[in-house]
């Protein structure tokens, strides 16, 4: 109630403006970073707004926090991290949805296969060290299958709009390596995402709320299909080719109900959103293709809120709680499931060693899609906060070292006279 008041009271509702104006500033000095430092921008974004909030109270206080974030709008910030976070991540499920429509070739099949059980039986490992080590910090109240399961999804992501990016910056869009690495990570997020619904339910602990959430993903089934064939109609996509802003809008908003109603009966707004863009109809002549790439833009443009909200609640109280080892092992982990797992894949698949060790690199692209993941958890009541840090700093490290792990490759073949040149344009896939 007293967040719905704050909308009725001027100098507060300009103090959320002002708020929200100094989180997108430090985003742009975030990607400004990542961009000298040659990473991907949203790793800069990312860093930048976790960091910010800790650093003013290291720097500053608590007490100064408080004054520039006060509960009232710290709360609307929060709720308008979420909507982003909801809009972000319509076009995410629609791109998985669209590229994942054919039967994919036994190549990634293998590729996938290698970068999924691996990373699923490293997860494994990281949550049976929470539970040797008795760490009650990490391990909070979630039942055991529930808490497994989860870490092991979120040791198993890989970013697809991340990799996505790294590879057209480097021009490796079209290359055997780039090709197979983002058709194995659409195959194992889609996989990724049923793992964590599953994950959820469990998280539920009793027949009863495990029913409940039966009933709250039904609905959202129900609700998505509604808009799949609402949006199949041929009013509904006259109305897009004629008025594409107000179609996103529309699109927009039943995203964000679909998500705070399945929110409301007791699962993350995250699987509401993912159910959306999953039901958008695709296509190359689809007309909607325009309007969700509007909506997925404005989530993009909120979703520093989201970084600099998840900073606040989880890194300020959480720092004391998480030990290095787990940290450290989250770390070594991360890389050995992914790197290991996909260059295996890839061997198996019949791709040569030097394409095989880019795809291994390629795979252990993580990023934001692993934040969201790391979000739907910890809002379940799933993941504590110490183990949300330790794979916070397990996907920010092992993102960040896909760049100078391909430039390192690219040195070494370059010295050894293999023809890396021509592994980068490599447009075919076996």
């Amino acid at each position: 109630m007293e967040t719905l008041r704050l909308f009725g009271d001027a100098p507060r509702l300009a103090h959320v403006a002002v708020a929200l104006a100094v989180i997108l500033l430090i985003a742009l000095a975030g990607r400004a970073l990542a961009r000298t430092l040659r990473q991907p921008e949203v790793i800069g974004e990312i860093v930048v707004g976790l960091l910010s909030g800790p650093a003013v109270i290291a720097l500053f206080g608590r007490d100064t926090l408080d004054a520039l974030l006060p509960g009232p709008v710290f709360d609307v910030v929060k709720l308008v991290s979420q909507a982003g976070l909801v809009l972000f991540l319509v076009g995410l499920a629609h791109k998985l949805g669209a590229d994942s429509g054919g039967p994919p070739r036994r190549g990634t099949l293998w590729v996938a296969a290698g970068a999924l059980a691996p990373p699923l039986v490293t997860g494994l490992l990281l949550a049976g060290l929470v539970l040797v080590t008795d760490d009650s910090a990490a391990r909070g109240g979630a039942p055991l299958p529930a808490f497994v399961l989860m870490v092991a999804v979120s040791m198993s992501i890989t970013a697809v709009p991340v990799m996505a990016r790294i590879l057209a910056d480097r021009g490796m869009t079209r290359s055997a390596a780039g090709q197979t690495a983002l058709a194995a990570a659409i195959v194992i997020d889609a996989i990724g995402w049923l793992l964590l619904t599953l994950a959820i339910s469990l998280g539920k602990g009793s027949l009863e709320s495990s029913l409940h959430s039966v009933r709250a993903l039904a609905f959202g089934a129900v609700c998505a299909l509604a808009v799949r064939y609402g949006l199949r109609t041929q009013a509904a996509r006259n109305a897009c080719v004629r008025m594409p802003r107000t179609a996103a809008v529309v699109l927009g908003a039943a995203a964000l109900t679909v998500a705070l109603a399945m929110e409301h009966l007791g699962m993350t707004a995250i699987l509401g959103a993912a159910l959306v863009g999953l039901s958008i109809p695709g296509g190359e002549n689809a007309p909607w293709e325009r309007a969700v790439t509007s909506v997925s833009r404005a989530g993009g443009v909120l979703a520093p809120a989201f970084f600099v909200v998840t900073g606040i609640t989880v890194l300020t109280g959480s720092f004391s709680d998480t030990s290095w080892l787990l940290i450290a092992s989250a770390v070594v982990l991360g890389c050995v499931g992914k790197g290991l797992g996909g260059y295996l894949g890839a061997r198996r698949s019949g791709r040569p060693p030097r394409t095989a060790r880019r795809i291994a690199v390629l795979m252990n692209t993580r990023g934001l899609t692993e934040l969201i993941v790391l979000q739907a958890g910890l809002s379940s009541g799933i993941l504590t906060g110490p183990v949300v840090l330790a794979l916070i700093v397990m996907a920010l490290t092992t993102t960040a070292m896909t760049g100078p792990l391909l430039n390192l490759l690219d040195r070494g073949e370059r010295r050894l006279g293999t023809g890396a040149f021509a592994v980068a344009t490599e447009s075919s896939v076996r």
